[in-house]
């Protein structure tokens, strides 16, 4: 027997329609790569998506084209991400901090039809742009009086195109697993992958988003997404803001932490999420100003694991809960969120600070667990380090184009390559990814829990711990560090600052000093380019 209820099917557009009809005047904020800001509502966006629906038909994009674009976080990016999907089209997501190899790869494999890319970014695809094959078109994301002369054959101006329409537009309804929108991995071993999400998985992925145990957004909240809309749809965030009313606010090209808490405070942001180092630098300018952190009540953090200091700074400081959230690409990307249960609720706070500092629970709609390399399950017991796999409505099934081969195992477990350990309390905690994990002598060393006790100490901006061959033990840590400016550290002397934070045979061999860390297009620690940078390295002789 089955239900009797609407066949009402799952689509994006839904967001939208729902803002605009409930929540009309909720504000969205954004600042522009060709300077200034912008400022409209869910109204006013749901009228310019409608055009760029209309623009985009126009301009021979129909269902299941690629539609590229390569943007900040911004007013314009929102419309394309409405506007493209809204009408059956799929939005890909270009990071533009990939190097120029990987972009013309991932376009080329994408098959995208219409790139449509701010302002900051033309110099980069006219680099490129004789190599892309199936782009028929280029809209740069401007007015006219900001239209770059350009060798981009036949560029567009975004707000002429859409001037031209006249939003008299339905949102088409089909089927629900219609593709909705492309994000590639950041390729940290060879090409690239296509992660094709679906209306449904974006759908259902919203709603647990918009849960209090979650990212808690709500129609009274103002929620800015420093993390980039091009990082595995900015956490889902742009579509929880529509689907709650919330005021968005977007900050554009702007990432240094001066500017971010003038929006902050200007805008009372309340909610915002990005990735570590985004934190670090607003303490340290929270600190060197004396300032406060406005109505902002929730940080969500996310891409690498936040610093045990950092989240005690936040809070104790300044009234600022940290949430750890857990997730990649082939997860949509929320797997798990650090917000507090019952079972935790009335410990000491040093060990709630404790299981603060993992990733965080499984949210509604995700099935986790830890497996050995036999497969079997390990038990949650806090300790029992192994493969983390995860299944549920928005985790990855293939690969687009089944890129890499099958993605699942028989039991439809994805093995996301991270080496974890589940607590009594249900907490997932990552230990390592597992080709950065150092084996010595038979045990695993956490290069992750090493690099957070490091960044600890006064003296360390940035730290990084990568396994260096040992004739005994096989491999021990180095620590690699980037200290303050004008500062110095020793090894000796962080090896007794991390004495009674990590066991003392995790302790590093030798640290070594570098004025700089390798990132990855996503801001994360390249631990690979680092490993060539040291491939010739040896310990010193005891």
């Amino acid at each position: 027997m089955l239900g009797q209820m609407q066949d009402w099917p799952l689509l994006v557009s839904r967001f939208l329609e729902h803002a605009n009809v409930n929540h009309p005047n909720s504000e969205i904020v954004s600042q522009l790569p060709e300077g200034g800001e912008f400022r409209y509502n869910y109204r006013g966006l749901s009228e310019r998506a409608k055009k760029c629906a209309q623009a985009l038909t126009r301009l021979g994009a129909g269902s299941g084209d690629r539609v590229a674009t390569m943007a900040w976080n911004s007013h314009r990016h929102m419309e394309i991400w409405f506007g493209a999907s809204g009408m059956g089209a799929v939005t890909h997501t270009v990071n533009p901090r990939l190097f120029p190899e990987q972009l013309v790869y991932i376009i080329n494999h994408a098959e995208d039809k219409i790139l449509m890319l701010d302002i900051s970014f033309v110099p980069l695809i006219e680099k490129i742009a004789s190599q892309l094959k199936t782009v028929e078109k280029y809209v740069i994301l401007v007015g006219k009086d900001h239209m770059p002369d350009t060798s981009l054959e036949g560029a567009l101006c975004y707000e002429e195109l859409i001037e031209a329409e006249s939003g008299d537009y339905s949102w088409p309804s089909f089927d629900e697993n219609t593709a909705c929108s492309l994000c590639y991995t950041s390729g940290t071993t060879g090409n690239p992958k296509g992660v094709l999400y679906s209306h449904r998985s974006n759908f259902l992925h919203t709603l647990v988003a918009l849960s209090g145990d979650t990212l808690g957004v709500g129609a009274r909240t103002t929620i800015m997404p420093v993390v980039p809309m091009f990082h595995a749809n900015a956490w889902g965030i742009p579509y929880a803001a529509a689907g709650a009313g919330a005021k968005l606010v977007l900050n554009g090209p702007i990432h240094d932490p001066e500017t971010l808490h003038t929006i902050m405070l200007k805008e009372g942001v309340t909610i915002t999420a990005a990735v570590p180092t985004i934190w670090l630098g607003m303490l340290k300018h929270l600190e060197a100003t004396g300032q406060d952190c406005g109505k902002l009540s929730v940080v969500m953090i996310g891409g690498s694991a936040a610093p045990r200091s950092m989240i005690e700074t936040f809070q104790n400081k300044y009234g600022v809960r940290v949430n750890h959230a857990w997730g990649m690409t082939e997860t949509s990307p929320l797997g798990s969120l650090g917000t507090e249960n019952q079972a935790i609720c009335d410990l000491p706070e040093d060990v709630k600070l404790d299981i603060q500092c993992k990733q965080g629970r499984p949210v509604l709609g995700v099935e986790m667990c830890v497996q050995d390399e036999d497969g079997n399950e390990l038990p949650r017991d806090g300790k029992s380090s192994g493969r983390l796999l995860v299944r549920g409505p928005w985790i990855i099934k293939s690969y687009f184009k089944n890129e890499g081969g099958e993605a699942l195992d028989d039991d439809n477990w994805f093995d996301t390559g991270d080496v974890s350990c589940i607590d009594e309390y249900g907490y997932m905690q990552i230990t390592d990814r597992a080709k950065d994990v150092i084996k010595s002598g038979g045990e695993w060393i956490s290069s992750i829990d090493l690099e957070n006790a490091a960044v600890g100490h006064p003296s360390v901006a940035e730290a990084a711990v990568i396994g260096i061959f040992h004739p005994k033990w096989d491999e021990r840590p180095l620590l690699v560090v980037v200290p303050e400016k004008g500062a110095t550290v020793s090894h000796a002397e962080m090896n007794e600052f991390l004495m009674d934070k990590v066991a003392k045979w995790w302790l590093p061999d030798d640290l070594a000093i570098v004025t700089e860390l390798p990132h990855t297009a996503t801001g994360k620690i390249s631990k690979k380019d680092l490993r060539a940078e040291f491939k010739d390295y040896s310990f010193p002789k005891a």
